[in-house]
């Protein structure tokens, strides 16, 4: 199972991903180890979306990263 998730920072901004390994991976990002949280910790997770396979999680990742909006990005929050 594969996982694209949003990240909340604590300067407000948020951070999209996609991975396989979750639990890891917020480790990962809690532990200084990510370029662009380790600025902005602590993390929180706010959002994921399970599927099938890690290319459909990259590809999802992607179509909300081109969205390019924070709006859109709440939206997707509110709706879980």
């Amino acid at each position: 199972m594969a996982i694209t998730y949003i990240l909340e920072c604590s300067d407000g901004r948020y951070y999209v991903g996609s991975t396989i390994h979750l639990n890891q991976r917020l480790k990962e990002h809690n532990s200084r180890k990510c370029r662009f949280t380790k600025l902005r910790l602590p993390v929180e997770l706010i959002y994921k979306e399970e599927f099938k396979t890690y290319s459909e999680a990259r590809k999802r990742e992607y179509e909300i990263k081109r969205k390019k909006s924070r709006l859109y990005i709440e939206k997707l929050i509110k709706s879980k």
